[in-house]
């Protein structure tokens, strides 16, 4: 068993629901093998029934990588724990590796939960690690505003995917606490030579870090990342009630803002929002600019003199791949149609235009997808509700429809969503700039434009006695 002298805060395990699980990243290094170690004496305590599967990632960039996951294998089968391992396998970027490696990295994992029936991940981040995370993005002058970036560094917790929790225990905890209790408990790790490879960002910080006043700064950017995450959720929320007050989805694919929502006298919870909804509509993974998003704020708000509820001069705009149109009516987003995806094979779990995850049920290739267009919307019928018919078409032509791949193109099968013809195919909307990653920070805004525009519901938060959103 593992004790530390310097305990680490292991209230947090329990605080973790376990009951479907776990799987714990673990590359050999002293953290992860510490987080492993830990989260088995606890569970051993605890919940001895609970599936615990060891997973490392072999990413085959270096020549012994090979050898430490072996070791951890061996480590794992002293212990009585399962483990897999997993090979990056397949050309490697030239450029941007780290980034590449992370991505792959976390998508074997969710792959190898999946399969297990897992939906829960922990990682072995530490306080080292939060600290580096937070100078890397200060240097870069990043906000906490940033989705799944900023100041706030990383989160207790991650979505991954909209389904895969990814749960880092053990961020307030020093590298060198858990490395003095390997130590005591006679246990090796491994020392990755990329993590002192100053030709990267994070070793050249972590370098930085490891003069005298390496331990207050440390604490210092911890400490600023804590402030920042209580800034975001609560920026998070205040977004989250003015989409709920002013958002209404009058057609698929349209979104429509009360004039009011210019006016609510929040304006940086408003333009929050806005950048969520540009994003969301748009498809787009990233949030739009803040200078430029703030400056297309400040177009919907009414001029001082202005007594009406919205006399702001009619407009329309297009920023992150979304139309803005704002008149009488109100303030209408939808996707723009230009640089659609062309007719192609509708393909399993994949993201269509970023704004739709295909689940297929029948034979890959039988089907194809492609945008609705401009032609056939013209001849829908629009259901007179007050929204103007014109935007309903202008927004259905962006819109995805499906035909058997032996079918004449012109012989569509109508919008994917409300196709009887399909009931084993599922293509469903999706919160885009979350879709992938979305942290716990975010989850007010994320799960109230997924019940704007009919995403699934987030999944269980994986700490006990919380919900999503």
């Amino acid at each position: 068993m593992l004790t530390l002298e310097t305990e680490p805060d292991l209230s947090v395990f329990s605080q973790i629901d376990f009951t479907n699980g776990a799987v714990a990243a673990v590359s050999g290094g002293s953290d992860s093998t510490a987080l492993l170690l830990l989260l088995k004496d606890h569970l051993d305590r605890s919940a001895p029934a609970t599936k615990l599967l060891a997973v490392t990632i072999d990413h085959n960039l270096r020549p012994g990588s090979a050898a430490e996951a072996q070791a951890v294998a061996r480590l794992c089968a002293a212990r009585g724990i399962a483990h897999r391992i997993i090979v990056w396998s397949g050309r490697k970027p030239s450029t941007g590796l780290p980034a590449a490696a992370r991505e792959a990295r976390y998508r074997l994992l969710a792959e190898a939960a999946q399969a297990e029936g897992i939906s829960l991940i922990l990682t072995g981040h530490t306080a080292d690690d939060q600290a580096e995370t937070v100078l890397m993005r200060n240097a870069r002058q990043e906000g906490p505003r940033e989705a799944g970036r900023g100041l706030a560094g990383m989160a207790p917790a991650t979505l991954y995917d909209w389904r895969i929790w990814i749960v880092r225990p053990l961020l307030g905890t020093r590298r060198a606490a858990l490395r003095e209790g390997l130590r005591r408990a006679n246990v090796g790790w491994v020392e990755d030579p990329t993590n002192d490879d100053e030709a990267f960002e994070r070793p050249r910080i972590r370098a930085a870090l490891a003069d005298g006043n390496g331990a207050q700064r440390v604490a210092d950017a911890v400490a600023l990342a804590a402030r920042a995450a209580v800034e975001r959720e609560q920026l998070g929320r205040r977004a989250a009630a003015l989409i709920r007050d002013f958002a209404s989805r009058p057609a698929d694919g349209l979104i429509r803002l009360d004039p009011g929502f210019a006016t609510a006298g929040d304006e940086p919870a408003a333009v929050y929002a806005l950048r969520i909804l540009l994003a969301t509509v748009g498809g787009v993974a990233f949030l739009p600019d803040q200078a430029r998003s703030e400056a297309l704020f400040a177009r919907l708000r009414p001029g001082p003199s202005c007594v009406l509820p919205f006399c702001a001069t009619p407009f329309c705009a297009t920023l992150s791949r979304t139309v803005v149109d704002a008149r009488r009516a109100g303030i209408f987003l939808r996707r723009e149609t230009r640089n659609l995806p062309p007719a192609a094979p509708a393909v399993d779990d994949a993201l269509w235009d970023g704004r739709r995850r295909i689940t297929l049920g029948d034979e890959p290739g039988a089907f194809l997808i492609a945008p609705l267009g401009a032609a056939r919307a013209a001849k829908r019928e629009i259901a007179e509700d007050g929204t103007p018919p014109s935007l309903v078409r202008a927004a259905l032509a962006a819109e995805p429809v499906l035909w058997r791949s032996n079918e004449h193109p012109g012989e569509s099968l109508g919008p994917v969503q409300d196709s009887p013809a399909l009931p084993r195919m599922v293509v469903s909307q999706v919160v885009a700039p979350f879709a992938r990653f979305l942290p716990s920070f975010d989850l007010a805004p994320a799960g109230t434009v997924a019940a704007l525009i009919g995403a699934p519901p987030l999944p269980t938060t994986p700490f006990s006695g919380h919900t999503a959103g």
